[in-house]
């Protein structure tokens, strides 16, 4: 497929474990070691939670410079030098250290540093940190249901880009937002202030333009409050309380299953659970039960519990309680098998289940839930929801009993179970395009005022790139592409992060009509993509990463299990969750999250030729199958922390050919949501005419036309038929459409109006650089006289000005009318639109009234 592409992204650095030294865990340290005139810093992070934007400060001896830093910026003043890393090591995991990309410098001459301290504590850990000073106070109150928060600048310096955090009790919710905007997920708010009051004096206050909102119970008051990371009245963070009542609920030989209290929540609500097996973590866990494996027989053990808020900050240790271990020669006789096991419910990605209990002469202790013949839950009573699930897909279930001496039942017979769709009805996936806010002057906006966004389900944002040099998911840059096509090099390290996040979007191109300050944290595409799904709740949207100039990389990203650990979790953490690299003021730590829902996969492609110059090898057809399972694992690993489930899509080939080199179908429809099938661009010329210049022909034609003299006869429905013949769900298949027009310019009629005759290369585009290609709006005002014909045979559209003229192939309402038709008779899940800008409503329109 030949798409025109345009994206930017950045790289995440992997911090390597460090050995840390006596000193506060909760407390960054950083070692010098000297090579020549070669200074360089390691910084480590011994304690448990990940720290972001660090600074480190030293003295050299009078005379001597620093200069040339590499992964970080310095600034010397006098003998002094603050150190500022760059964007990919500004966090440092719990854990980790900054290696293999620590900072280095040159010295003038040798010498070793003095008076080290990062973030004003001594660098190797001792001393005390400075006191906290905290620089805003936010006071709460609320007359009814209309709420205000006042907030003041206690410091002696002007702050700005505040916000605030808070919680509601359950069922409350928000509104009506004067002097600022909040925004709700759950019972968490956030509020960020109006342009007008996002800066505050030395001590200053909001007033008289406080923000206020509406609450939707009379006297509602927050359950926690944080401004910028502190507690809004100024008081010291407080850790949760120890939780209490631990007790060991059953016991085998091999393992000790705990329950105990909820611990009263500090400053910040309880998101997790941490169990110590003596005084190495054992396992962490949401809720106030937990079971730890992997003990030996008739061994003592003691257990203690720590409650963990949302900062990461853990309460002291509850009391401990000590166990044995059970003797497994006191009982060798195995429980009595399952009965009964029946499914109770499913959705896309779970399913529940239920059965009659097993008995046992010393006791049942647990069940294995077996799906596929593999344990995928343990439980101690007689129902189970089993998650990590594929959608539209069919399991076979069986559970067997565990007595307390860890003897085995048979398994039950098995039952099979189907999960539920990833949607109900009928999706309908669109392309938004980055670079579509430029000459297309197509904005998120759009998408709101021709109604498209109410039609939607699906949004996906193309495109992310890969780092050519560090293989992770490339954000944070802005540097143009080679309007060359045919340059290998085209999307070397090329994105724009000014349209993802960072440029400021005026009221005219916002979707809710007010404009940006400049100083968000978050602003550009990202920004109005946040703001459509507060408007349009039900909206899902997906980083697409690849696509035509941008899969050059995939294969060298996908070669081996730790390049595949890598490149995953760098763009989990960029998108998913959110921590941009900071650019033009914008960007950071969660700046993005709850922005995307899920990440579409556009590798053009494996095994097989695609853009000039990209990377094929021979293994890319399993290494495409163990990526993908990479990224389900690790979306599903997120999941079990945040309780959201994260969607894995893909763009596929209709070449069967493209599909034999790279796609092992029935292994990767076990990890997929959706197949994005290809539905275009079957034929077609470009800028550069080296695609299909001579001939004219359909680019999306449903049936293959028994006209058509090309030696392979692509159509949709081919192309779907070989996903179908290889065992992929239906429900799990959207075609796509075409809102573009492929053309040719001196056209001869041959009596055929156009259709599949000679021609003389791509016909002029929308834009100069885009030879052959027109959006669907443009095409129809902006080639006279191109007269539209049907063919009813193929089910393909094409316009025509006449002999020696241009000929075009595109999808129109009449077309998507009949496709759309077609899918709901084979029950496929729906549509994908590459891409939006090309629609002024018409066409998502006719699909969103065909399909449902």
């Amino acid at each position: 497929m030949r798409r025109l592409i345009s994206a930017v992204l950045a790289f995440v650095v992997v911090s390597v474990p460090a050995a840390a030294p006596a000193r506060a865990a909760d407390r960054l340290t950083a070692t010098f070691s000297l090579s020549g005139t070669t200074g360089k810093y390691v910084v480590s992070n011994p304690g448990t939670s990940d720290i972001s934007g660090w600074t480190l400060t030293f003295e050299l001896p009078e005379g001597v410079t620093a200069r040339g830093a590499q992964h970080a910026t310095i600034v010397q003043n006098g003998t002094k030098v603050t150190l500022s890393p760059a964007f990919y090591i500004d966090t440092v995991a719990a854990g980790g250290s900054t290696e293999p990309y620590s900072p280095t410098f040159t010295l003038s001459s040798p010498a070793e540093p003095a008076n080290c301290e990062l973030d004003g504590a001594n660098c190797d850990g001792t001393g005390e940190p400075p006191p906290a000073v905290t620089a805003l106070v936010a006071k709460y109150s609320v007359n009814g249901t209309r709420a205000t928060f006042v907030v003041a600048n206690k410091t002696g310096a002007p702050v700005e880009n505040w916000s605030i955090v808070f919680e509601l009790p359950a069922g409350v919710t928000v509104s009506g937002a004067e002097h600022g905007s909040v925004r709700q997920d759950g019972t968490t708010v956030t509020l960020t202030p109006a342009h007008y009051n996002d800066t505050l004096a030395p001590g200053a206050t909001t007033e008289p333009y406080s923000p206020s909102f509406t609450v939707s119970r009379s006297g509602a008051e927050p359950t926690s409050c944080r401004i910028d990371d502190a507690n809004c009245d100024g008081s010291p963070d407080v850790p949760p309380s120890a939780p209490g009542g631990l007790r060991v609920a059953v016991k085998t030989t091999k393992t000790v299953s705990l329950a105990w209290d909820a611990a009263e929540p500090g400053s910040l609500p309880v998101t997790a659970y941490e169990v110590y097996n003596g005084s190495d973590l054992a396992t962490t866990v949401p809720g106030t039960s937990a079971t730890v494996t992997g003990l030996t027989p008739d061994t003592g053990y003691t257990f203690t519990v720590k409650a963990r808020d949302r900062k990461g900050t853990t309460s002291p240790a509850s009391a401990p309680v000590t166990v044995r271990t059970n003797d497994p020669a006191d009982d060798t006789t195995a429980p009595s098998v399952p009965s009964g096991l029946r499914g109770t419910g499913a959705d896309a990605a779970s399913i529940d289940l239920a059965w009659n209990a097993a008995t046992d002469d010393t006791g049942v202790a647990n069940y294995d839930v077996l799906v596929d013949g593999r344990v995928a839950a343990t439980v101690t009573g007689t129902t189970a929801k089993v998650g990590g699930l594929s959608p539209t897909t069919t399991y076979s279930v069986a559970v067997r009993a565990r007595d307390l001496y860890d003897n085995l039942s048979a398994a039950s017979a098995p039952v099979e179970v189907t999960t539920a769709d990833v949607v109900d009805g009928h999706a309908r996936v669109g392309y938004f395009v980055q670079w579509g806010i430029y000459g297309r002057q197509y904005f998120v906006k759009n998408l709101h005022t021709t109604g498209n966004a109410a039609r939607l389900t699906h949004i996906n944002y193309a495109f992310a790139n890969i780092d050519p040099k560090n293989l992770t998911c490339l954000q944070g840059v802005t540097k143009g592409t080679s309007t060359d096509p045919q340059d290998p090099n085209q999307g070397d390290g090329a994105g724009d992060a000014d349209a993802d996040y960072g440029r400021p979007f005026g009221a005219a191109q916002s979707v809710d009509g007010e404009a940006d300050t400049g100083r968000e944290a978050l602003r550009g595409n990202f920004n109005q993509l946040r703001k459509l799904k507060a408007m349009y709740p039900h909206l899902k949207v997906l980083i697409s990463i690849g696509g035509w100039t941008y899969s050059k990389y995939f294969s060298d990203a996908a070669a081996t299990p730790e390049s595949r650990e890598k490149f995953v979790r760098s763009c989990i953490d960029i998108y998913i969750k959110g921590d941009l690299p900071r650019y033009n003021g914008a960007g950071g730590p969660g700046a993005a999250a709850g922005v995307f829902d899920g990440i579409d996969l556009d590798w053009e492609w494996p095994g097989a030729e695609g853009h000039p110059g990209n990377h094929v090898d021979p293994a890319d057809k399993r290494n495409n199958t163990l990526l993908i399972e990479e990224f389900r694992e690790q979306l599903d690993a997120l999941t079990g922390e945040t309780g959201e489930r994260y969607l894995l899509t893909a763009f596929t080939p209709a070449d069967p050919d493209k599909i034999e080199a790279g796609w092992e179908l029935p292994e990767v429809a076990k990890s997929l949501d959706v197949f994005n099938v290809q539905g275009y661009d079957f034929h077609g010329s470009g800028s550069d005419d080296s695609w299909e210049p001579n001939r004219t022909g359909h680019q999306g034609n449903l049936y293959v036309d028994e006209d058509d003299p090309y030696p392979f006869h692509f159509s949709v429905e081919s192309a779907v038929d070989a996903y179908l013949d290889a065992g992929v769900p239906p429900r799990k298949i959207t075609v796509g459409l075409a809102y573009y027009g492929r053309g040719w310019k001196g056209v001869a009629d041959g009596g055929a109006g156009g259709e599949w005759q000679a021609a003389r290369g791509a016909a002029p585009g929308q834009f100069a650089e885009e030879a052959g290609t027109r959006g669907y709006g443009n095409l129809m005002s902006g080639v006279p006289n191109c007269t539209v014909a049907h063919d009813e045979q193929a089910v393909a559209t094409s316009c025509y000005t006449g002999d020696g003229g241009q000929w075009w192939s595109f999808d129109d309402p009449w077309s998507i009318e009949r496709k759309a038709a077609w899918l709901k008779r084979r029950n496929l899940l729906g549509a994908m639109i590459w891409e939006m800008s090309g629609d002024p409503g018409v066409l998502t329109r006719t699909l969103d009234a065909n399909l449902d």
